[in-house]
């Protein structure tokens, strides 16, 4: 209430016509936006190879979630939410993704993980963050946070409904539990999923009415496309294509181009991403740090 909430500062420094939009479109689902991008499979396992002859065993899901990570160090803005028609600026930098918990057994129940990241990560701080908080969830033998309150309020009928309803209006005005922002993947500034995992082709997944989560990216299985080289003969070239939804009400496209055009150009040179940021940009008032993990 009153601009502040546990998850966020309410921002009004914002061009008219963006502020303008959540009373235009007043969910999320109004204001999605579909984008596709096609990154290069070869440059990328090329490099995972060469980090893994070096001892360094990084995953294509973790160098796009640094890709993010770093693009939102340098643009802020991507990082914001709209709640109650209002802008606020997210006091946190975290994606959430949906896990196996046997990774090699299909059939295995599945649990969410929510990570939080700081915007100065590397490559490899955002690969330990990301292991860690899956061996955590995996670890637990009576399932994560999110697991046991699923159990308890489907255990008596009609709770669901109620407790789903209260919190909508809790979060409306702010006063949602802190717990569960924290907790809840839907209070993440990302959520992905990694559909080549499983088989399955790149989605546009829908963003989530419940909770403020503001671009949701779908990798999927790998495809081949027949190009032509510089001299003009025809090859096959494979592409991990990936699937975008965004809330485009968030901030102006001008923004989310600039952000993307990041986004790219460190897929296509991951290299980039082992070094901190030069600098960190925020919203003004609005800084957040997590402390890096500790190797052993």
């Amino acid at each position: 209430m009153f601009g502040r909430r546990p998850d966020g500062k309410r921002i009004s420094s914002i061009d008219p016509i963006v502020r303008i939009t959540p009373y235009l479109m007043p969910m999320r689902c109004d204001a999605q936006v579909f984008l596709e991008h096609k990154a290069d499979y070869e440059m990328m396992a090329r490099y995972i190879a060469r980090k893994a002859s070096e001892g360094q065993k990084v995953t294509f899901m973790q160098i796009i979630v640094a890709a993010y990570v770093r693009g939102v160090s340098q643009h802020p803005e991507i990082n914001r939410f709209i709640k109650n028609k209002q802008y606020f600026s997210r006091n946190n930098l975290s994606v959430a993704y949906t896990i196996l918990k046997e990774m090699q057994n299909h059939d295995s129940e599945e649990t969410t993980v929510r990570v939080l990241f700081d915007p100065s990560d590397t490559l490899f701080d955002v690969r330990d963050r990301m292991n860690a908080a899956v061996e955590e969830s995996r670890n637990a033998e009576s399932g994560t946070f999110v697991d046991k309150l699923a159990r308890a309020v489907l255990s008596v009928p009609g709770l669901p409904t109620l407790i789903v309803a209260v919190v909508r209006l809790l979060d409306r005005y702010g006063i949602a539990p802190r717990v569960l922002m924290d907790e809840l993947p839907f209070y993440s500034s990302m959520f992905i999923t990694n559909n080549a995992s499983i088989g399955l082709h790149h989605v546009w997944h829908h963003i989530y009415n419940f909770g403020n989560v503001s671009m949701f990216i779908g990798m999927g299985s790998v495809l081949k496309e027949a190009v032509t080289d510089a001299e003009g003969k025809a090859r096959m070239k494979r592409w991990l294509p990936v699937g975008i939804t965004v809330d485009e009400r968030v901030c102006s496209g001008a923004h989310y181009a600039a952000f993307f055009a990041d986004v790219v150009r460190m897929l296509n040179h991951p290299e980039l991403l082992e070094v901190p940021p030069e600098e960190v940009k925020y919203d003004p008032g609005v800084e957040y740090h997590v402390a890096k993990i500790k190797q052993a």
